[in-house]
């Protein structure tokens, strides 16, 4: 198989294609965190739920960033670590 820049960027180690998978630890505490804060608006629970959730998206990207199986899911990463620290910029 021809290693080119289209298989590098979609193309797993294993030649399948791979734009999503199954998340992870760090993707399944952001996921959970960010529904019970919408359960816990105000209050401490809510500040610790939105730390975590906050780290543990940051996290996910970072790990997306340096191990992600593909240049797709490392750029993925990257778009989410912008995203993250505009948006702190942002409200902040």
């Amino acid at each position: 198989m021809e290693n080119t820049l289209i298989d590098k960027t979609f193309r797993d180690s294993d030649g399948k294609i791979v734009l999503a998978q199954m998340p992870n630890l760090p993707l399944i505490v952001w996921i959970v965190t960010s529904l019970l804060a919408l359960i816990f608006t105000s209050g401490k629970i809510n500040t610790v739920l939105d730390v975590v959730a906050n780290g543990s998206l940051f996290t996910w990207a970072w790990l997306e960033l340096f191990q992600g199986v593909n240049y797709f899911r490392r750029a993925l990463g990257l778009a989410v670590l912008i995203g993250i620290i505009a948006l702190k910029i942002q409200y902040s």
